[in-house]
């Protein structure tokens, strides 16, 4: 027999197992530029999708100019505190046109939103819109300048839009507003449909033709034309004053961080991208808080809070003296709530006296032990404003002549805040009716 010799070949079985060893190294190689596609797709994707986002985002860069001299504006004091005032424009041009006819703007909610240095707590105080207040002197757009003027708070903005609401802010405040975000109805209701809705209790049903809002009593979910009836109705609720609207609001907001802060959003994409579209589509900020990051750390700060710690309140008011339509602050009690948020004190609430939807009274507003009557003295203010001409002054109003009546008579400003020390502030903060954002309002019917 002739011995077989080695030619080198394989097996037919080693054949087999080439094939498959090609095949595996091609799968591979397939999956792996497959998966260095997707990544590129997803890299990229995400790179439109923050540009989509940031590109929402309208930034209003005229406000912080007709602000004028940093001089002429409060003190940012020296810690890591940031005041916040949101802004929300009734404003009836465009596709907010369906909410009746275009005259003007006003700012139909305001809110000064303070986060503490150690971004643990925070307060959001809801100024009255009808509190009657100086409104100093405002710079407008084409050159021109307004009149200091003691009048109803959401004048304001009509008369010179954010800057001039801002200054007027710090001035019956003290307090040095860091950033502003204004929101607008066509806004508000896309947020809230992109949580899929915000739950409220409505203690005896609504039926408001004007608000286009009907509701059963008890625990509701409203989509976002609801909400938005929900916040602004007021002639057919309860006492029908914007007192109490403030009240709904706040419940309305607690509700919204609440669901906001839930695992169902923050982790849904179905439902994140929407909400992440219509907030930043939503809001007009200035140039620091107009990029999708900034609002992103700012939503992340807010999220790091207990919901116990976050105290919504309205700066304490009553009827004005002079006309029972309009309020005026009761005192000392919101000099002791500015000073308390200058401080950066955490401010301590309670409930309120009355339904907890329906906000504060007038005579629950009051410290216990405090006089309800007390009113503040014309030139006791603990912080020097400007005046009407630009130049300091040692008090609120004191550049223009006293408001007169329609009689004739001349009044006291209204809006003078006694100074810490006048009113007895001993450096600890006021107890103030309110709620926390974790208060489950149903429960406390």
């Amino acid at each position: 027999m002739e011995e077989e010799q080695d030619t080198g070949e394989r097996p037919p079985t080693d054949q087999g197992g080439g094939r498959r060893s090609f095949v595996r190294r091609h799968w591979i190689a397939l999956t792996g530029g497959t998966l260095a596609l997707v990544m590129a797709a997803t890299g990229t994707l995400a790179w439109l999708a923050y540009r989509k986002l940031n590109g929402n985002i309208e930034a209003d860069r005229m406000t912080g100019t007709l602000l004028g001299r940093a001089s002429d504006r409060p003190d940012r004091g020296d810690g890591q505190a940031e005041n916040i005032l949101l802004i929300g424009s009734d404003d009836r041009t465009g596709a907010n046109g369906a909410y009746g006819e275009a005259g003007g703007q006003r700012s139909d909610t305001t809110i000064l939103l303070h986060l503490a240095a150690d971004r643990r707590h925070a307060t959001a105080v809801s100024i009255p819109r009808d509190v009657m207040v100086t409104v100093p002197a405002c710079d407008l757009p084409n050159g021109t300048r307004t009149r200091q003027q003691v009048t109803q708070f959401n004048a304001a903005f009509e008369l010179g839009g954010p800057a001039c609401t801002i200054r007027t802010v710090e001035r019956l405040s003290g307090i040095r507003v860091d950033h502003h975000l204004i929101l607008d109805f066509t806004g508000f209701k896309r947020m809230v449909d992109a949580v899929g809705g915000v739950e409220v209790c409505v203690p005896r049903a609504i039926h408001d033709r004007n608000a286009k809002l009907d509701l059963a009593a008890g625990r509701q979910t409203l989509t976002g034309e609801q909400a938005l009836g929900y916040v602004r109705v007021r002639e057919t609720i309860g006492d029908g004053s914007d007192t109490q609207r403030m009240g709904r609001q706040q419940q309305f907001l607690a509700s919204l961080l609440r669901k906001v802060q839930s695992q169902g959003v923050l982790f849904n994409p179905a439902r994140l991208w929407p909400l992440l579209d219509a907030a930043t589509s939503a809001v007009k900020a200035d140039p620091e808080l107009s990029s999708l990051g900034s609002l992103y750390d700012l939503a992340q700060e807010l999220r790091g809070m207990a919901p116990s710690n976050v105290a919504l309140l309205t700066a304490p008011r009553r009827a004005y003296q002079l006309n029972a339509n309009r309020d005026e602050f009761v005192q000392p009690q919101t000099a002791q709530l500015f000073a308390a948020l200058r401080a950066d004190q955490q401010v301590a609430v309670k409930p309120y006296a009355a339904s907890p939807s329906a906000g504060p009274s007038a005579s629950a507003s009051a410290r216990p032990g405090a006089s309800a009557s007390a009113r503040p003295s014309a030139g006791a203010s603990g912080y020097a404003a400007p005046g009407a001409d630009g130049s300091a002054s040692a008090a609120p109003g004191a550049g223009d002549a006293a408001p007169a009546s329609e009689e004739g008579e001349v009044l006291e400003d209204p809006t003078a805040l006694p100074s810490p020390s006048a009113s007895g502030f001993a450096g600890s903060s006021p107890v103030l009716e309110g709620r926390t954002a974790d208060q489950d309002t149903c429960g406390m019917h």
